[in-house]
């Protein structure tokens, strides 16, 4: 029976882990390059880029965000991405309609000096614990002309960021980042600052950032958009609000810009020579010793403060994660004892996905139930196919008892399918035989595999 499970699996589990690996490949041109866009730089720009301009500063770049090809490239990004309407109601469906008018309309209020951003919708996501993500949504229209001013700026400020940051970068993600963590592991950085900065996206400081943006363009316009941007109407119901500094949450720029505002903080851990990884505002330091990682978090510390940002005081520590109870998070996985697992939040967040698909009151088929939650399984193995065997386990058995229970539910039987009799009726085989992906199979075929 095993066999026949990984016989029925292997496909898709290889499906997977071919999957996994996309993206997280070095590619051999540079990531400013990757950033490049035909319809704006061309190979004469590339080369100045390359090369240098003169005095360091990029000028008359606004030209090239207004012009009709780049806003249609960015309005084409921003129709595969979707999402809801802004604070003007229009969707992208409507935009659609009239889609030509509306890029003429930008590029005509753009090459004026007329144009202005438009309020953004304030909405709430949740978050762990109960909490509430604040997140903005700019309308179409700003989206449209963020995403063609990413596209100028993005290969400029690209040229500048080094190897240890990985969030929201070209050819480099999560995985780059974690193997870049059990490397420098491996090699005896064990002693490790783990780091968090509190509400970091709204605390950026607006002058701050401006001044690092002005140190690569010299485009007043470009700036002043950009600043506007900053300074965007905040909408939720019936208030309103401008902030007084960080960067929108949302925003389409705001990755880009947050990146460049801890730049000098990279640059910094560089020429001490400290091990940092960087995802965004999420970072570790690997250190050698408990003194080089005390001497890292002082100088972190430092330049925070002088930044006006704060290190989250019960989330920021110090400790050798070789040892138990001093391990650390980062970007899903808990690396403690020498062992890299499943942190709790993030197994819990599958469950609370599972638990939502598998409602007992729901009425449709095991086929069509199966159907919907192999993608969720799916992509989480993919992500953390790395854990221990005994997660895949467990996620693998609270699946099932999950279905137990609603296939008890559809014949009108009480119960939450724990019981030895739903176990010898509704087998682990008959669940693969449905078509159910199985984390423990795939983890077995993963490992052959390597």
């Amino acid at each position: 029976m095993k066999a026949k499970q990984l016989q029925s699996q292997k496909g898709e589990a290889s499906s997977v882990l071919k999957e996994a690996k996309q993206g997280t490949e070095t590619r051999e041109e540079p990531c400013y390059r990757q950033r490049a866009e035909a319809e704006v730089w061309t190979e004469r720009m590339l080369t100045a880029l390359e090369n240098g301009v003169k005095g360091g500063k990029w000028y008359s770049l606004m030209d090239k965000a207004y012009a009709v090809r780049t806003l249609e490239v960015a309005w084409g990004k921003v129709e595969r991405n979707s999402g809801s309407a802004g604070a003007d109601g229009m969707s992208c469906e409507q935009f659609r309609t009239n889609q030509s008018r509306y890029l003429l309309e930008l590029q005509a209020s753009l090459r004026a000096g007329s144009f202005k951003p438009e309020a953004v919708r304030r909405v709430y996501i949740p978050k762990g614990k109960g909490g509430q993500r604040p997140l903005g949504i700019p309308t179409v229209s700003d989206r449209v002309v963020q995403t063609a001013l990413k596209m100028v700026l993005e290969p400029i400020f690209e040229k500048e960021f080094l190897p240890m940051s990985y969030g929201f970068r070209p050819g480099r993600g999560c995985k780059d980042a974690l193997r870049e963590v059990d490397g420098l592991i491996k090699s005896g950085h064990t002693w490790v600052v783990d780091a968090d900065l509190k509400s970091y996206f709204d605390s950026i400081a607006r002058t701050g950032l401006l001044d690092r943006v002005k140190e690569k363009i010299g485009d007043g316009r470009i700036l002043s958009l950009l600043d506007s941007y900053l300074g965007q109407e905040i909408m939720e119901e019936m208030k309103s609000w401008v902030p007084m500094m960080g960067t929108p949450q949302g925003a389409v720029i705001s990755p880009l810009l947050a990146n460049l505002y801890l730049h000098p903080l990279d640059v910094m851990m560089m020429e001490m020579g400290h091990k940092m990884v960087r995802y965004a505002d999420d970072f570790v330091i690997l250190c050698r010793n408990r003194e080089e990682a005390e001497s890292a978090l002082a100088q972190v510390r430092k330049w925070t403060e002088a930044n006006g940002l704060t290190l989250h005081p019960e989330k920021t520590h110090v400790g050798n994660c070789l040892e138990a109870g001093q391990g650390f998070e980062f970007l899903g996985y808990r690396f403690e004892a020498g062992r890299r697992g499943v942190r709790k939040k993030s197994l819990q967040s599958l469950k609370e996905k599972i638990c939502g698909k598998t409602k007992r009151t729901r009425g449709d088929s095991l086929k069509r139930i199966i159907g919907e939650i192999n993608p969720i399984l799916k992509g989480w193995f993919g992500y953390f196919k790395h854990a221990r065997r005994t997660t895949f386990k467990e996620v693998d058995g609270f699946i099932r008892r999950r279905l137990r229970a609603t296939l008890r539910k559809q014949e009108k039987r009480p119960g939450q399918g724990r019981n030895l009799s739903d176990h010898q009726r509704w087998t682990n085989a008959f669940f693969a035989e449905q078509g159910l992906f199985t984390m423990v199979v795939a983890h077995a075929i993963a490992s052959q595999s390597r």
